[in-house]
């Protein structure tokens, strides 16, 4: 008897679903582990907004906003590494939501929950925390081509 496990794989050009035998499936590459993992914490993500109450437009509105730590690529590689690396940490995201929980405070919560999400939404899509020798250079590996 054969098991099945249904996989969404994520690339910038698109979704598709993958059948995956279930034998495979650990020799089955890490690209798509990460991505699989990465997909469960940005429906974690989205669970935890759900949670807040809020609108659902305040989350499509601000889900992109970590992104304005691209600007920091206007001062150069390094500075624009560092600055998009803070954006892009999930460990500040958790502080933060962590902070607006300690002190009860929705408006921290919910920029953790979107830190959160948009970090795992660009990991599944191969964007990782960039190295100081250029954007396209992630601690997932080389952006584009190879």
């Amino acid at each position: 008897m054969a098991f099945f496990l249904l996989a969404l794989a994520i690339k910038p050009e698109g979704f598709y679903l993958k059948i995956i035998l279930l034998q495979n499936f650990f020799s089955y590459p890490m690209k798509i582990l990460i991505q699989l993992e990465e997909l469960t914490l940005l429906l974690l993500g989205s669970y935890a907004f759900q949670l807040t109450g809020l609108s659902w437009w305040w989350f499509a509105g601000l889900f992109f906003l970590p992104d304005i730590g691209m600007l920091g690529y206007l001062a150069g590689e390094k500075p624009g590494a560092w600055i998009y690396n803070i954006f892009h940490h999930r460990g500040i995201a958790l502080l933060v939501f962590g902070s607006g929980i300690l002190f009860e405070f929705q408006a921290f919560q919910v920029a953790g929950i979107i830190l959160f999400s948009h970090i795992a939404f660009d990991r599944t899509l191969g964007y990782g925390l960039k190295y100081e020798k250029g954007f396209k250079f992630t601690h997932l590996g080389k952006i584009g081509k190879n």
